[in-house]
């Protein structure tokens, strides 16, 4: 091996020493984006006010053309340093207060992907697409119903 070679193995492992210690035991270990966006999504779905995840233009548009994308809403991005970035597009639920809504989703899903996958991660942004209304409007729907049932016993 030349000296050339054996001068530039110290300065590529000085780079990347999380990268490098990770690869000197059995072999390497690689997490898939898809993975960190079912940690993810499954984490999104246990907070409350979340309706449901939005595609955005280009989840539309597969929508129209017959597929179908069970990543909708989430992209993750893994960086070489094993940072993970993730964007989240959620439609929240009417009445809800929407920062603290999106202050507890990013720290749920920064800790279960942290604690599942030993990542770190650096950005979860979050871009609420719209406000759902479908909850209020059943709701009063079946308090209607039940108030013309009770008026209906009154007066017989």
């Amino acid at each position: 091996m030349s000296e050339s070679k054996k001068g530039k193995k110290p300065e590529a492992e000085k780079e990347q020493p999380n990268l490098e210690a990770e690869k000197e035991g059995m072999g390497e270990i690689r997490i898939s984006s898809d993975v960190v966006a079912i940690i993810a999504s499954n984490a999104a779905l246990e907070v409350p006010g979340i309706a449901n995840f939005s595609g955005g233009i280009a989840g539309n548009i597969s929508q129209v053309l017959g597929r179908k994308n069970p990543f909708k809403g989430i992209k993750v991005d893994i960086t070489e340093n094993r940072d993970v970035n993730i964007d989240l597009h959620i439609v929240v639920d009417y009445g809800v207060r929407i920062p603290d809504v999106a202050w507890k989703l990013q720290e749920r899903i920064k800790q279960s992907v942290e604690q599942m996958t030993g990542l770190h991660v650096e950005e979860i942004n979050i871009h609420v697409q719209g406000v759902n209304f479908e909850k209020d409007s059943k709701k009063a729907e079946a308090k209607a119903e039940q108030e013309i049932e009770e008026n209906e016993n009154s007066s017989e």
